[in-house]
């Protein structure tokens, strides 16, 4: 009786593996990609300070915060990071850095310009988003996983099949970036204070590379 029993075993097991190799042979695994272009609506700065001494340092820091609310930012949008003392400096011995985030209804290429002071001592982009990139994300992969199936559909049909059930979807990030740079501010990344009175430049949102999105969906479907 025992030895029936294993035998048993080994028959189901058998005609398991059979049944898989069946499916993996009558199956097509085909790849779709879906790609898109969103416009960033918030762009997050760095920005750093300095004073001889720390009542310069505070009317500085008034000063910042009064140019960024008459361009848009808001409070709750601007936070403090850190604060230095340099005493072997023969001035700007005292600074202060902060990170703002300014949305599309605040005037970036005012804040460029009324930024452009002495006492500032950077300013550079860190992050640049749209606030509702994870919708977007996956319309995106919705429309890899349609592309897939269409391709799978196109290519039975010529050969007078049928896609049937699905049998595996594997999700691969081809490309997608966050962090864009606006065109005209990728040669001054480095962190100096910008010489606006150099050239006129346009730090608008509409001279911000949109964010791209770049997904593929690899499935495979039963032949029919």
């Amino acid at each position: 009786m025992k030895l029936k029993h294993f035998l048993l075993i080994g028959i189901v097991t058998l005609g398991g593996f059979v049944n898989a190799q069946e499916v993996k042979k009558n199956g097509i695994e085909v790849t779709g990609v879906a790609e898109m272009e969103v416009e960033p609506d918030e762009v997050t700065f760095s920005i750093g300070i300095k004073g001889d001494n720390k009542n310069d340092l505070a009317d500085n820091e008034k000063k910042m915060l009064d140019i960024l609310k008459n361009a848009g930012v808001k409070n709750e949008d601007i936070k403090f990071k850190s604060s230095y003392q340099n005493i072997y400096a023969k001035n700007g011995k005292f600074s202060k850095n902060y990170v703002f985030k300014a949305n599309a209804k605040s005037n970036l290429s005012k804040i460029f310009e009324d930024l452009n002071q002495k006492w500032v001592s950077s300013l550079s982009i860190s992050e640049v988003k749209n606030t509702k990139i994870a919708d977007f994300r996956k319309a995106v992969k919705i429309n890899a996983l349609k592309a897939a199936r269409e391709k799978a559909d196109y290519l039975l049909e010529s050969m007078g099949k049928k896609v049937g059930n699905v049998l595996e979807i594997v999700e691969i990030e081809d490309y997608t970036s966050d962090m864009v740079m606006p065109v005209a501010y990728k040669s001054r990344m480095s962190n100096v204070q910008l010489e606006m009175a150099d050239a006129a430049v346009d730090f608008s949102f509409d001279n911000i590379e949109n964010i791209k999105l770049k997904y593929s969906i690899k499935t495979r479907y039963e032949i029919l």
